[in-house]
């Protein structure tokens, strides 16, 4: 295990968690995708920090951040780019759009047509662009977190179950509880705005090539057979569930090792165990998973259907 790896991202986490106060299960998770090199789907009403959580990330990893608010207007141009006559050297030149950053912040991501949605979601699964018939790479860590209000249908296009699955993790971002909350409000009487920090001021923890050392070392954790039974038996098992219409695909079984293997090297552990599998499962399943018409009609909620799953199946010993 490189331990100065883990240092610099335990750090990271600390720092994280000062400014986004009351979150921490979802500041681990953020760094349990950004290791595996999943992209994220952030989901909460206004106001519960899910913009900031993603600039703050940024500043402290010192990567290029781009934002892009998605509307009903935006074109895929607007995206990746274009190629630009140029009168003067009577040749096209290539005005990269905001994609070719290392973390991008898509806003809003239902509130765009499919179409600007498709090239986006390409770019995200090739790590390139396709501009005019020449293929143009994207950094190493590129890195894409997209939110959504889950309140607001209208004017909306929601992702298909296909490119849903594109992203390793949905994260719900919940209220902070009454003592978070207060925290903040006196960190603001204070004279620290904890929901607009001034970022000049943040100092960068770590580096991009920290963060790319980092997945190297997490991809060596060891995963014993049995574990990897476990997960399959899950895998497998979500093809049949009764309350489940769609199941969990192939590309989801690699997820999920994936992030199971991140989940253990954050905490220090050089193996994998049933612990990693089972908290990784509600982000990594909860929109890949279709519940029945009639397990909808009965209130059943995803997350209750991914908590009867995992009990189905013999924890290994």
């Amino acid at each position: 295990m490189t331990h100065d790896a883990l240092t610099v991202l335990n750090r990271l986490s600390q720092a994280l968690n000062r400014v986004i106060v009351g979150q921490a299960t979802l500041v681990q998770q953020m760094l349990v995708a950004i290791l595996a090199g999943g992209h994220v789907i952030l989901e909460g009403v206004p106001g519960t920090g899910k913009t900031l959580l993603v600039k703050v990330l940024a500043t402290l990893v010192q990567s290029e951040y781009r934002r892009i608010q998605l509307t009903p207007d935006i074109l895929p141009a607007d995206i990746i780019g274009i190629n630009i006559f140029d009168l003067n050297t009577r040749k096209f030149t290539l005005k990269k759009g905001p994609v070719f950053t290392q973390i991008l912040l898509a806003d809003e991501i239902n509130r765009t047509p499919p179409k600007t949605q498709a090239a986006l979601l390409e770019a995200m699964e090739e790590q390139q662009v396709t501009l005019d018939g020449e293929s143009l790479p994207l950094p190493e860590l590129f890195w894409v977190i997209a939110t959504q209000n889950p309140l607001e249908f209208e004017g909306t296009y929601p992702l298909p179950e296909a490119q849903l699955d594109r992203f390793l993790f949905k994260l719900i971002v919940d209220y902070p509880d009454a003592a978070a909350e207060k925290q903040m409000l006196l960190n603001r009487q204070a004279g620290f705005q904890s929901r607009r920090p001034d970022l000049a001021r943040l100092k960068p923890i770590a580096t991009v090539e920290d963060i790319l050392t980092a997945r190297q070392a997490a991809n060596t954790v060891q995963v014993d057979e049995k574990i990897l039974d476990y997960l399959l038996a899950i895998v497998q098992r979500s093809r049949k569930h009764p309350d489940l219409a769609l199941g969990a695909s192939p590309r989801s079984a690699v997820a999920w090792l994936q992030s199971s293997k991140a989940q253990a090297w954050l905490s220090g552990r050089e193996f994998v165990t049933p612990d990693d599998i089972k908290s990784v499962a509600p982000p990594l399943l909860r929109h890949r998973l279709i519940l029945k018409p009639e397990a909808q009609l009965d209130g059943l909620q995803i997350d209750a259907a991914i908590a009867s799953l995992l009990t189905q199946i013999p924890v290994p010993r």
